[in-house]
């Protein structure tokens, strides 16, 4: 017979590999550090100029960054740091390199969700963020997911529950429940309404005090911050029940939204939800916080069928909280909740696979145009990324054949490129209030 203390040292032992697994991986500090990104990755693929302009323009201004040369002077290498800084100040053909970001608005924020798993969330929300911030754009990823998967893959681990998404839930559940009751201690009527009473296990965790700030990590990419998930974090489905019984008025769907309202406005470009694989107080809080939803999809007819669940679930899911919520929330929540853009992404396409095809085909003769024209293929260089705890940014290409670790990066270039456009197309809508159709 089996019970929980034979669990707890299955994982022990698990996590001596894991352990083991991140030294090999990260540097022998056990901390992950971003490579540096060659002048052809640079002019090629980041500013996409030829490299003789590239080269050009650092012999001109010898106040651009210099970069680390090879021992054979054939090659300069730059960190992110320094191709931000020429970015800020170069421009080719009169052509700005800084990424495209309407005025006036505050970050966009789009949830990669499907209550499928495997369907290759991480991995999206990995490539899209670090593709993101090679673009030059400030990124704040989200780890919904209990099993932190992106956290693990973006160097994080050491994390407590308390500064996780369910931390921020317990915050709001605390401070929306105060305000209630402050708001009705001042009706107009004069009328005593019910105090909402917590009890001191939740109230005395002093997560009220935390500041917005004490939830971001930030990463070995410098333009990106991470508000982590750990395992434990997977208790949130039950501590959110209990929650909602002891205030019933509490919008839960709602705490992280009002958490992002109170960042900076300038303080990120892009906000990225990775979302758990199933329909609950997490995931209803990504998708309720999110301007764009993105659903990725394996190529399979079961995943096409589960997708097909997932998206009448949540519409389900959706209109429950409209009917038991009614006309605009209190705290800045309005419902009923509504996208900017819908876009169904396929993840492991195999082109040769005709069962691939055939399925692409599906999903386009029902979706149409919000399916998205490049899928994610299947390569054995995005293999090697996902076992790695890497995106193919962060791989070396000289750890391979540079055109075997280029038609990874093209897949995942193609699959960003349409989600940037995205997200620039929906943009502007956020400041006059449009939705998706």
């Amino acid at each position: 017979m089996l019970d929980h203390t034979d669990l707890s040292h299955l994982q022990t032992q698990s996590l001596r590999m894991q352990g083991w697994i991140r030294k090999q991986t990260f540097s022998p500090e056990n901390e992950k550090k971003l490579r540096r990104f060659s002048s052809w990755e640079v002019s090629e693929l980041i500013f996409k100029v030829k490299q003789s302009t590239f080269r050009g323009r650092l012999s001109a201004d010898p106040s651009l960054p210099d970069g680390e040369v090879e021992e054979d002077g054939r090659q300069r290498w730059f960190s992110l740091d320094e191709i931000n800084a020429m970015r800020r100040r170069m421009k080719i053909n009169r052509r700005s390199l800084l990424p495209v970001r309407p005025s006036g608005t505050r970050a966009i924020r789009a949830a990669i969700a499907n209550f499928k798993g495997g369907a290759g969330k991480s991995t999206v929300a990995l490539h899209f963020a670090h593709a993101a911030a090679l673009d030059g754009y400030r990124v704040l990823c989200i780890d919904f997911d209990p099993q932190a998967t992106l956290s693990h893959s973006m160097g994080l681990s050491d994390v407590s529950e308390e500064h996780t998404v369910w931390g921020i839930m317990a915050r709001d559940l605390i401070r929306e429940t105060e305000r209630m009751n402050v708001a009705a201690r001042g009706a107009e009527s004069g009328t005593a309404l019910p105090q909402r009473k917590l009890p001191a296990s939740v109230t005395e965790m002093g997560l009220d005090r935390l500041r917005v700030t004490d939830f971001i990590k930030p990463t070995c990419w410098p333009t990106i911050d991470v508000i982590p998930s750990c395992a434990n974090a997977a208790f949130v489905e039950f501590a959110s029940a209990q929650y909602r019984h002891l205030n019933p008025d509490w919008s839960f769907f709602a705490a992280v939204s009002r958490y992002l309202d109170a960042l900076s406005e300038d303080a990120y470009d892009i906000v990225l939800f990775d979302c758990p694989p199933a329909i609950g107080y997490q995931s209803m809080n990504a998708v309720f916080a999110a301007d764009v939803l993105y659903i990725p999809s394996g190529p399979g007819y079961w995943e096409y069928d589960s997708t097909t669940s997932f998206i009448g679930q949540l519409a389900e899911a959706l209109e429950d909280l409209a009917a038991g919520f009614p006309g605009s929330v209190s705290a800045g929540t309005t419902l009923p909740k509504a996208f900017l853009d819908i876009r169904f992404l396929l993840t492991r396409y195999e082109p040769g696979n005709d069962l691939h095809r055939a399925m692409l085909s599906a999903f386009r003769q029902v979706f149409g145009s919000r399916v998205t024209e490049h899928p994610i293929e299947l390569t054995r260089a995005v293999e090697q990324s996902g076992r790695f705890l890497s995106s193919i940014y962060e791989m070396d290409y000289r750890d391979m054949t540079r055109e075997t670790w280029k038609r990874a990066r093209t897949t995942f270039d193609n699959a960003y490129g349409e989600f940037r456009d995205t997200l620039v197309e929906a943009w502007p809508q956020l400041a006059q209030g449009e939705t998706v159709e």
